[in-house]
């Protein structure tokens, strides 16, 4: 089965007028957490991502990271597959991406950033950033979603399940709020 199938199948493809976490607008959202909901999905998305991570990444890995909230689930499910620790970053008060809980990366860790649904790349570009500030390296990024249609350029190998190419545009000339279409803000954090 497809990805992009499961994500029909549970729902979580809405169809309509959203306003996404970088403040672009599209007509497609991809709601992760009603597919990652059931643990068979979960585990099976991971371990097709750990694979294609493996394949990509040509060295080893110590450590995946997500950002919280999204990549959650699929990172911790991808580090199980590869056999070994994850971590996750959180914003601050000041809504800067940020390790807490006591985490650290150690310098030299070899790690993959993991995200449900990359859009613009922006969560997973201040992940990287965090794990350069430690002293680690980046290997290679993957998300189950690509929805730029393998535009965003992070940097490094990247990978995902599943590439799409879903409409966004900025407020300012959206079709969707010319045309009236009450906007939606789903997801985890405001706009």
């Amino acid at each position: 089965m497809r990805t992009l199938d499961l994500f029909e199948q549970t729902g979580a493809y809405l169809k309509g007028h959203f306003r996404l976490t970088s403040g672009l607008h599209s007509p497609g959202y991809l709601q992760s957490a009603l597919v990652l909901q059931y643990p068979e999905h979960a585990e099976r998305l991971g371990r097709q991502l750990a694979d294609l991570l493996r394949q990509i990444a040509k060295e080893r890995i110590d450590l995946v990271v997500s950002p919280a909230l999204g990549g959650m689930i699929i990172g911790h499910e991808v580090a199980r597959a590869l056999g070994i620790r994850f971590l996750f970053t959180e914003r601050d008060a000041d809504r800067k991406m940020a390790l807490r809980r006591g985490f650290v990366i150690a310098p030299n860790e070899q790690v993959v950033v993991v995200e449900d649904v990359i859009t613009t790349g922006g969560s997973t570009k201040e992940v990287i950033d965090i794990v350069s500030a430690a002293g680690a390296k980046t290997v290679a990024a993957g998300s189950i979603i690509d929805r730029s249609g393998g535009a965003v350029d992070l940097g490094v190998p990247r990978v995902a399940a599943e590439t799409l190419s879903v409409p966004a545009y900025d407020p300012a000339s959206c079709p969707l709020c010319q045309s009236g279409v009450p906007i939606v803000k789903p997801g985890s954090r405001p706009a």
